[in-house]
């Protein structure tokens, strides 16, 4: 059975709570079933007589208002909450008072934090199709070495940032990838010279430039260097000139795993 994504955030939607949601429902369902005067006594009285007169003038369009009202304070709220976890990850200019709907955010925040959840919950659904769209294009690693838990760890965060669509952190990571590898596949004699000549700060393009002057004493695939580069070019452009496409997140992905797998050969 198809997993059907906007039912899952209809539900949720439905699950989620916003202050006065509630009420609003309750006083639609009492319309709707003709107990509209229990509302006496609760709501103050010439609240009440309003509601009533409203109620009498038009009792569909007053049930269908309520509802409506009730739909919106649940998506105003929620929206609300997704704007707040995009201010808490950019930098904010100073202002001289609060929102009020921030106001009434943070105080919720400070209890049950069910709008957050929502929040959150409809922002990682958004991400699953694209997600699986990326993960499609990919097949497994397969290397005949082994090479260290850093560098799988890299790996899966490189691979995990291109999924969630985070382009411009994949290609950084690809880069560390591959600078943990190298160490960990150097032969002792350049593994000391790398640390000494680099003071243990060899960048990738340091690494691999070594690697190239060596490649006979250091025995890897002298297909690698190229390859390699290719992910060190595209993660520099990440860091120093802006952030990068979901193509070009890819293709430094790729040829990351090529390089591990002509690296990790033998």
């Amino acid at each position: 059975m198809t997993i059907d994504i906007a039912h899952l955030e209809q539900q949720l939607l439905a699950q989620s709570a916003a202050p006065g949601r509630d009420f609003c429902e309750a006083i639609a369902e009492l319309a709707r079933t003709n107990r509209f005067t229990k509302l006496r006594g609760i709501l103050p009285a010439v609240v009440y007589e309003e509601l009533r007169t409203r109620y009498r003038q038009n009792p569909a369009a007053f049930i269908a208002n309520w509802r409506k009202l009730a739909h919106e304070m649940r998506q105003g709220f929620i929206q609300h909450a997704r704007q707040r976890l995009t201010s808490l990850t950019r930098v904010q200019q100073a202002r001289t008072s609060t929102p009020a709907w921030q106001e009434i955010q943070c105080a919720l925040d400070a209890q049950q934090n069910d709008l957050l959840r929502a929040a959150f919950a409809l922002e990682l659904l958004e991400l699953i199709e694209p997600a699986v769209a990326r993960a499609t294009q990919l097949r497994e690693c397969v290397v005949a070495a082994p090479t260290s838990e850093e560098a799988d760890r890299y790996l899966d965060e490189a691979t995990r940032c291109y999924f969630y669509g985070l382009f411009t952190a994949c290609a950084v990571m690809c880069r560390s990838v591959l600078e943990e590898a190298i160490k960990q596949k150097l032969p002792p004699q350049i593994a000391r010279l790398v640390r000494t000549r680099y003071r243990n700060t060899a960048t990738l393009g340091n690494l691999l430039h070594e690697v190239n002057n060596n490649l006979k004493l250091t025995d890897i695939d002298p297909d690698f260097p190229r390859v390699a580069n290719q992910v060190n070019d595209t993660g520099k452009r990440a860091v120093h000139h802006g952030l990068l496409s979901e193509d070009e997140a890819r293709q430094c992905l790729q040829s990351a795993r090529h390089a591990l797998q002509l690296l990790l050969k033998n």
